[in-house]
């Protein structure tokens, strides 16, 4: 934890094609940043980074282009020049489908394989993470429901489930997970959002609470009307499947959230409210409680527990 890892969602890097990663020190005493160098990804938008159990190897999910790369991580903490790079092809039936746009790199619980979602396919795909080369599983890709849009997963923490959260649908499907070869099996899908629901759909987070018990996903009302959610789940912890407790209110486009690693406290990154709200997680019944508290801060859109 002595490092941290940012896209910039650009499409030019050193007037070439494509965004950047950027790798920074984080100083043990102030936790204040200290930049050690940037990369190119190789595709446009870039949107998601994640790195593997060991550390030693880096993902990137270009959404604009739709593409994904790897990198090697120096000792120092640096990066090194792209190890691999893939390029996802295909469409589905959303006109926002025509495309592919990998939504975000999702390492598996024995770090195996990295998974990215990719919004323009309806597909979850599976790589080897290999020495940095992603080599496709095998099957190469899990199917999510056409116009569906997967864009950010979430694990189990006894690594049987993985739960994938759907921006164009608003919904959320629940995944036997095959350890074996990295692939899904759907369990189940349910929505997001109440069937009254007045607003936009923009399904955009998701987290499994460290206990397991529930499963959080928040939808942006990109209406503007107010109607932004987020909304519990409590999961069957033999069959992995979902059963809504309670929509939660917040604030104004939930781009992200987090919950804290002593899973008491939810904080909420409302990108376009301009604030990060908390709120208290009750452990017995998964429902949130406002705490009262705000942090003011323009355009928050990811929020990370070092």
């Amino acid at each position: 934890r002595r490092f941290l890892y940012a896209v910039n969602e650009d499409n030019t890097f050193q007037g070439k094609p494509g965004g950047s990663v950027t790798a920074f020190s984080i100083d043990e005493k102030t936790g204040q940043l200290k930049l050690l160098n940037q990369v190119s990804t190789g595709g446009p938008g870039p949107c998601h980074v994640s790195l593997d159990k060991t550390g030693k190897w880096l993902f990137v999910a270009n959404y604009g282009g739709g593409s994904i790369a790897a990198y090697p991580v120096h000792d120092d903490g640096s990066l090194g020049e792209s190890s691999a790079f893939v390029q996802h092809k295909g469409s589905s039936v959303n006109p926002r489908q025509r495309g592919p746009h990998a939504h975000s790199a999702n390492i598996s619980p024995d770090n195996k394989f990295v998974l990215f979602a990719d919004l323009g396919l309806d597909q979850i795909l599976t790589y080897r993470i290999d020495e940095g080369k992603l080599p496709p599983g095998d099957p190469p890709f899990s199917k999510i429901a056409p116009g569906s849009g997967p864009r950010h997963m979430a694990f189990h923490p006894k690594g049987k489930f993985a739960y994938v959260v759907n921006e164009i649908a608003a919904t959320v499907t629940a995944c036997a997970y095959d350890a074996s070869n990295g692939s899904l099996k759907e369990l189940q899908t349910v929505s997001i959002v109440p069937n009254d629901y007045p607003g936009a759909k923009g399904a955009a987070e998701i987290a499994v609470h460290p206990n397991g018990k529930f499963v959080y996903a928040s939808n942006r009302d990109t209406s503007n009307k107010g109607n932004d959610v987020i909304t519990a789940f409590a999961v069957d912890p033999v069959k992995g499947t979902l059963t809504e407790v309670e929509h939660t209110q917040v604030g104004k486009i939930p781009r992200n959230f987090a919950i804290d690693p002593t899973g008491r406290f939810l904080f909420e990154a409302n990108q376009d409210g301009a604030s990060v709200l908390v709120y208290r997680i009750d452990s017995k019944t998964g429902k949130l409680t406002s705490t009262g508290d705000k942090l003011d801060v323009p355009l928050p859109v990811c929020v990370v527990f070092r």
